[in-house]
C-alpha cells in the first residue's frame, strides 16, 4: 500500500517534524527548496518524485527514515549518485546517501571501507596513495555501493580478478525492521550471499568493505575509427580478443558522437567505432595484440598508451552529466561474423533506425569463475555483454524503444537469454529481473526476500517480486 500525503494534514505535519528532528540532514517534500536537487537522477527521462526525501548523513538517519516508511506503509527508494534509478519513486520515502562519503584504506589487509554515498573516483584516488586499486567500473562518478550490489563489472580489472561482489568482506545494512546489521559470511551468511548480486532488495547498505589490488598503472585507452569501417574493425577486434590473457580487457562501441563544443573536433558529430583497451602487462605485449586493429583501418584518434590507474576513466570516456536516455541489454555466448552483420545492419553507418551507442564488452577470465565465497552473480558462462542506449527525450520514446528492441531481438540467436543486472534499465520488458539469475538462485533469493523484507518495502529497484 502506498500512502499519499497531504501537506495540510496536521497529523502528517507532526510526523514529518518528528522525522526532521531525528535526522541530521534535510527532510523535504515536493515543492520545498532543495527537493529537486535531493531527488535528481542521472537519467532525465525518469525523474524521481518521492513523497518525502531524506538526506541521510549517518546510519542513524537511515534507520529513522526506514522506520518512518514502515509506520506509514511506504516503499523506500535509495539514491546516491542517481545513476541507478530504474523505477518510479512516486509515493515513496527516498533516502539520499550522498552525504555519507567516508573512505578508509587499510594497507595491512589491502581493503577499503566506504560509506554509502561514495563514488569510485574517491576510492581510486585514496587507494592510489598506497599503491592499490579497486574493481571500479568505467565511470568515476558511479556510486560504489549500488554498483557492487549489482555485481560490479570492472572493464579494467574484472577479467583479472572477477566481479566487485566477489571481493566484499562485510556490509552494514539497515533492514526493513529498522535494525542496523553487520553482514559478514559468519554473522549473517544468508544476507551476505543475497546482497552480493541481489541489488537493493534487502535493505539500505550504509557502509561496505572490500578488497583492493596492487595495481598502479596500465597500458590502455581508446582507438577511434570512422564508422564506415565498422565491419572491418569489428572483424579485426575478434582477432584482438581471441585467446586474450586475463590481464587484457577490451570493449567496442558503435557510437554516434554528439555535435557539442566539449567533444574533440576530430570526433564531433561523427559516427565512430570506439575500441577500448586495458592491459596490465607491458606496452610491447599490448601493441602486438592490437596489431590487427591498426592493420584493419586508420584511427581518427589514437589515445592508447601508458597511464596511471587513476586515469582509468579516459578509457571509456563515459558521459559526466545528466542526460535523457533509453537503454537495453543482453548477454551473448559468442561473437560471430553473423553478429557483426547484425550490428552493422542495425547500428552501422547506413542503419535506417540507429541508436546512439551499442557496446560489446568482453567477459571471461576471472569473471567466468566462481568466487571463494558464493554469491548470486549468476550467468558467468556468458562471453560478452551488449549495452545499447539512445539519447532521446520522452517525446521520442516510441522510436527509441522500437529501435532498441529490434536490435536486441535481432541478437537473440546468439544470446544466453540472460542479463547482467547492473545494465538493466526501466526500458527492459516486465519480468526481466528474473533473467539475471538461474532458477535455483532466484528461488533462494525469493525466500530470503520474504524473510528480511516481507512487505517488499525495498521495491524501488531491480525488484525480485516485480510482476512478469
Amino acid at each position: 500500500m502506498t500512502t499519499v500525503f497531504s501537506r495540510t494534514d496536521s497529523i502528517l505535519s507532526g510526523e514529518i517534524a518528528a522525522l526532521s528532528a531525528a535526522v541530521t540532514g534535510p527532510v523535504l517534500q515536493p515543492g520545498e527548496p532543495g527537493y529537486a536537487q535531493e531527488t535528481a537522477a542521472f537519467n532525465l527521462v525518469h525523474p524521481q518524485r518521492p513523497a518525502v526525501a531524506v538526506g541521510a548523513s549517518n546510519p542513524q538517519d537511515v534507520q529513522a527514515a526506514v522506520s518512518f516508511a514502515a509506520r506509514h506503509g511506504m516503499p523506500v527508494a535509495v539514491l546516491a549518485t542517481g545513476h541507478g534509478a530504474v523505477a518510479s519513486s512516486d509515493g515513496a520515502v527516498l533516502i539520499n546517501t550522498s552525504r555519507m562519503a567516508g573512505v578508509a584504506i587499510d594497507t595491512e589487509k589491502n581493503t577499503a571501507r566506504v560509506e554509502a554515498g561514495v563514488r569510485w573516483k574517491q576510492v581510486v584516488d585514496e587507494a592510489a596513495k598506497t599503491g592499490l586499486a579497486p574493481l571500479a567500473g568505467s565511470s568515476p562518478d558511479v556510486g560504489v555501493v549500488a554498483y557492487t550490489l549489482g555485481g560490479g563489472l570492472s572493464p579494467v580489472l574484472g577479467r583479472a580478478h572477477g566481479y566487485a561482489a566477489d571481493h566484499v568482506r562485510s556490509m552494514d545494512l539497515v533492514t526493513a525492521d529498522g535494525r542496523l546489521r553487520t553482514v559478514t559470511p559468519e554473522l549473517e551468511p544468508e544476507l551476505f550471499w543475497a546482497l552480493r548480486g541481489g541489488k537493493g532488495n534487502f535493505g539500505v547498505v550504509t557502509a561496505i568493505e572490500f578488497d583492493l589490488f596492487p595495481v598502479t598503472r596500465l597500458y590502455g585507452g581508446g582507438l577511434y575509427f570512422d564508422g564506415t569501417d565498422a565491419a572491418e574493425v569489428l572483424t579485426a577486434w575478434t582477432k584482438v580478443i581471441d585467446a586474450a590473457p586475463d590481464d587484457f580487457s577490451s570493449s567496442v562501441v558503435l557510437l554516434r558522437v554528439p555535435d557539442l563544443p566539449e567533444v574533440p573536433q576530430p570526433l564531433r558529430g561523427r559516427f565512430v567505432v570506439h575500441v577500448r583497451v586495458s592491459h596490465l602487462g607491458t606496452e610491447t605485449e599490448a601493441e602486438a595484440r592490437l596489431a590487427p586493429l591498426r592493420a584493419a583501418a586508420t584511427p581518427i584518434v589514437d589515445m592508447v598508451g601508458e597511464m596511471p590507474f587513476t586515469a582509468f576513466a579516459a578509457i571509456h570516456n563515459d558521459p559526466t552529466g545528466p542526460l535523457p536516455a533509453y537503454e537495453r541489454t543482453a548477454l551473448l555466448k559468442e561473437f560471430t561474423p553473423e553478429v557483426i552483420d547484425v550490428l552493422v545492419q542495425r547500428a552501422g553507418a547506413n542503419a535506417t533506425a540507429p541508436v546512439a551507442a551499442v557496446e560489446i564488452r568482453m567477459l571471461g577470465g576471472a569473471l567466468s569463475r566462481a568466487p571463494k565465497v558464493a554469491n548470486v552473480v549468476d550467468n558467468r558462462g556468458a562471453a560478452f555483454t551488449v549495452f545499447a542506449a539512445d539519447i532521446a527525450g520522452p517525446q521520442d520514446a516510441a522510436r527509441s524503444l522500437a529501435a532498441l528492441g529490434e536490435l536486441i531481438t535481432a541478437l537473440e540467436p546468439w544470446s544466453t537469454g540472460s542479463v547482467y543486472l547492473n545494465f538493466m534499465s526501466v526500458s527492459e520488458p516486465a519480468g526481466s529481473v528474473r533473467n539475471a539469475y538461474r532458477l535455483e538462485t532466484y528461488i533462494h533469493l525469493l525466500r530470503a526476500k520474504k524473510k528480511y523484507d516481507p512487505h517488499n518495502m525495498f521495491r524501488i529497484n531491480h525488484n525480485l517480486l516485480a510482476p512478469a
